[in-house]
């Protein structure tokens, strides 16, 4: 089951949102996705959380993570498998990794610690917490946004991925994406 969840290596360039909830990540892959005309996949633990919390009032427990984890892979590949030179994902399993240790006391499953280490993407793009905090289903951190953008900022320097900032309204922060991305493109031609 493990090998089937490593996402498979094309020569697709992969890019990520990742940072703290309601920095505008969904809004900037959609953006992005545009911008380039390509694909982007979407926050898979969104998707189960707003389901289950929809059908029994539930928030996300321990036993959710590897379930999560397994529908962001098989999002991601699925979109690979189309054949995109470049796709966007609206976060990722490393994501998934730093709420793990947030919410369980730094307790994460050994599948998700694996997923975190085998799944690199060639730019990470950190947005940071300047953007209005919007509450929803799913949202429970407003007072912790500069706690949390210090913990996703460690967790990409810790494994020494690529990260631009992104700060500034939607605007500034799409110009620093895409020239970041273009930056890429060029140095993998």
């Amino acid at each position: 089951m493990e090998k089937k969840l490593k996402k498979r290596s094309s020569g697709c360039i992969k890019i990520v949102l990742f940072g703290p909830e309601s920095t505008g990540k969904t809004t900037l892959a959609r953006l992005l996705s545009e911008h380039y005309d390509t694909a982007w996949v979407p926050e898979y633990m969104r998707i189960y959380l707003q389901k289950k919390w929809d059908e029994t009032r539930e928030v996300c427990d321990y036993n959710d993570l590897i379930p999560i984890a397994q529908g962001q892979i098989k999002l991601e590949s699925k979109v690979i498998d189309k054949g995109h030179d470049l796709i966007f994902c609206d976060t990722n399993v490393l994501e998934l990794k730093v709420y793990s240790e947030v919410y369980y006391k730094g307790e994460v499953p050994e599948l998700i610690e694996k997923l975190s280490s085998e799944n690199v993407y060639d730019l990470y793009l950190l947005t940071y917490i300047d953007t209005p905090w919007v509450a929803d289903d799913l949202r429970d951190k407003p007072n912790q946004r500069e706690e949390m953008f210090s913990i996703f900022k460690k967790t990409l320097t810790t494994y020494k991925y690529p990260y631009v900032v992104l700060k500034g309204d939607e605007t500034s922060r799409f110009k620093k994406a895409v020239h970041s991305i273009d930056q890429l493109i060029a140095s993998k031609k």
